[in-house]
């Protein structure tokens, strides 16, 4: 798997770069915008868990967009603290898990018509969660390279701002933190 995702990565920059000879300079950009993700925890032998849902967090974003259709992006988004209290043979317990998440990725655009484009990312991310529990032994650092994959739309202001929405796949899935799955709103600026 990491080989394929390695292989995609570099046939992308090959591409991009043989692209960015025939045309002009790339157009650069940045964002930023407001991620939310549900946290989830599985802690073993707990008679029961609970966690807040969902938790809001930043993100931001930079990119080349080396035509109307391609681009690559990098990006970095903190999953916030969140906490889940539990229960493990009668005991009480609390748990805090913090971490982020960054990428690196192809980006395809697609137009919808002057104002609206759908767009698609591939790419690879690296993740890091870190949980402290108050029960002996259960405290956890987890880091992880793995597939990054996002869709999203955008809506074009003018030719310098546009708005974003899209939804992000960091990897697998933790047992605890925040999930793989990330919903974004946000705003785009064209340089």
């Amino acid at each position: 798997m990491k080989k394929l995702i390695f292989a995609l990565i570099a046939g992308t920059a090959a591409m991009s770069a043989a692209q960015a000879q025939t045309t002009t300079s790339p157009r650069l950009y940045v964002g930023a915008g407001v991620s939310a993700a549900e946290s989830e925890y599985r802690v073993p032998n707990a008679s029961s868990v609970s966690s807040r849902g969902f938790k809001g967090s930043g993100k931001v974003f930079a990119g080349a967009e080396i035509d109307q259709t391609y681009a690559v992006e990098t990006g970095y988004t903190d999953f916030r603290k969140s906490r889940a209290n539990y229960t493990v043979n009668g005991v009480p317990g609390v748990a805090e898990a913090d971490g982020y998440g960054a990428y690196v990725a192809g980006k395809a655009t697609m137009a919808v018509n002057d104002k609206v484009s759908a767009y698609a990312k591939l790419g690879v991310a690296h993740t890091k969660r870190e949980m402290t529990s108050s029960t002996p032994g259960m405290n956890r650092k987890v880091s992880d390279n793995a597939a990054y994959a996002g869709l999203g739309a955008q809506y074009a202001i003018n030719q310098q701002v546009s708005l974003i929405a899209e939804y992000e796949r960091f990897g697998k899935k933790a047992d605890f933190g925040t999930k793989p799955d990330l919903w974004t709103i946000g705003a785009k600026y064209n340089f």
